[in-house]
């Protein structure tokens, strides 16, 4: 079972950055591919960001690249989400996710408001 813990969220203004950090334990956290969903109000949870287990390979929503940059160190146990030029339909739950063949785990979200 593995637990992941996000942090980092709150309240900026557009234009401005903020780095998301998920910790993951109680795995072997370099098996996992990992991601970053979100959810904005009243809105399915859309995919953001994904990263491989060797950090090598990255993929992105069309609505963030160039602006958010996913990343991992895989001896902290943590994946990243570094997010600049933020927009205010950015706003959302970000969720942290592990996966792997047959396995799929989800953090608890942090929250994330971008003000105009």
């Amino acid at each position: 079972q593995v637990q992941l813990v996000e942090s980092g969220g709150g309240l900026v203004q557009a234009g401005g950055s903020l780095r998301l950090s998920c910790a993951a334990s109680g795995g072997t956290f370099s098996s996992y591919s990992m991601g970053w969903f979100r959810q904005a109000s009243g809105k399915e949870r859309e995919f953001v960001a994904t990263i491989n287990w060797s950090g090598d390979s990255t993929d992105y929503a069309d609505s963030v690249k160039g602006r958010f940059t996913i990343s991992r160190d895989n001896a902290k146990n943590t994946v990243y989400l570094q997010m600049n030029s933020l927009k205010p339909e950015d706003t959302a739950v970000y969720y942290c996710n592990a996966v792997r063949t047959y396995v799929n785990y989800w953090g608890q979200g942090t929250q994330v408001t971008v003000s105009s």
